[in-house]
């Protein structure tokens, strides 16, 4: 799309064009993979353009980070409120939900204070307690997964997440992160043991994707094995986005 074409569009309508096409690049490529050339490409508009809007890659990054845990902070807060307007119910539970809603065995022999199992390792969900921990555990790991839906968001935040070491983008993904924990110790009621296990459950589903291990579903069982357990009902979804994501991928290196 040429400028003068761009032009007629609202400018806040542009910018939300190049922050999309700017997640995806930087989901497939990495922050240090992806160009402003590639990204200006992928939105349809020139690469000046792009600069004149954003300033450089550095700053473009920042912007969609920023979109990113705006939206699951939004995706977290409506899951919240909804829970809140149900009667913030301590339904019965069988076990512990995963994040994909499915029920996974609880560990035998550990409890919390409360006399509730506690949660097993890695499982995103907390444990049914007298508080409804658990159900709203897992409403939250739910969206949580959803938003693998919005392509590129999870690995965007991945990335700026180990990027701790660049003052810029680290401060920022460390206040979007300490915001998240914030979140979920005062308006989900969670533990800081729960909160962790939320937390450490979601850098998995991040890691699994930016390995691409849903590419190694088919020829791999271990792989598979791992998905199946983690995903669970998101999963056709994640195998289905990464298929799309290995097309585009291949087109674009036609093009090259």
């Amino acid at each position: 799309m040429s400028d003068k074409i761009s032009e007629r569009i609202p400018s806040t309508e542009r910018r939300e064009q190049i922050l999309d096409a700017a997640s995806r690049v930087f989901g497939e490529r990495g922050y240090f993979g992806a160009t402003t050339d590639q990204i200006a490409k992928a939105a349809g508009i020139s690469q000046p353009y792009v600069v004149r809007m954003f300033g450089g890659k550095e700053n473009l990054f920042l912007g969609v980070l920023s979109r990113c845990l705006d939206r699951l902070l939004v995706a977290f807060t409506e899951t919240l409120e909804q829970w809140k307007a149900d009667g913030s119910p301590a339904e019965p539970l069988a076990g512990y939900a995963t994040a994909a809603g499915s029920p996974a065995e609880p560990l035998a022999g550990h409890a919390t204070a409360a006399g509730a199992p506690a949660a097993p390792p890695g499982d995103l969900a907390a444990p049914t307690s007298a508080g409804g921990h658990g159900e709203i555990g897992r409403r939250l790991g739910l969206a949580y997964v959803s938003l693998v839906e919005d392509r590129g968001l999870l690995l965007v935040l991945m990335q700026a997440f180990s990027m701790g070491h660049d003052p810029t983008i680290g401060a920022q993904a460390r206040a979007g992160f300490l915001t998240i924990y914030r979140l979920l110790r005062a308006e989900a009621g969670f533990t800081p043991e729960q909160t962790r296990a939320f937390l450490a459950e979601g850098m998995l589903l991040n890691t699994l994707l930016g390995l691409r291990l849903p590419d190694s579903y088919d020829e791999d069982e271990a792989a598979r094995e791992l998905l199946e357990c983690t995903f669970r009902t998101k999963l056709d979804l994640v195998l289905h986005l990464a298929a799309e994501a290995d097309h585009g991928r291949a087109a674009g290196a036609q093009r090259a």
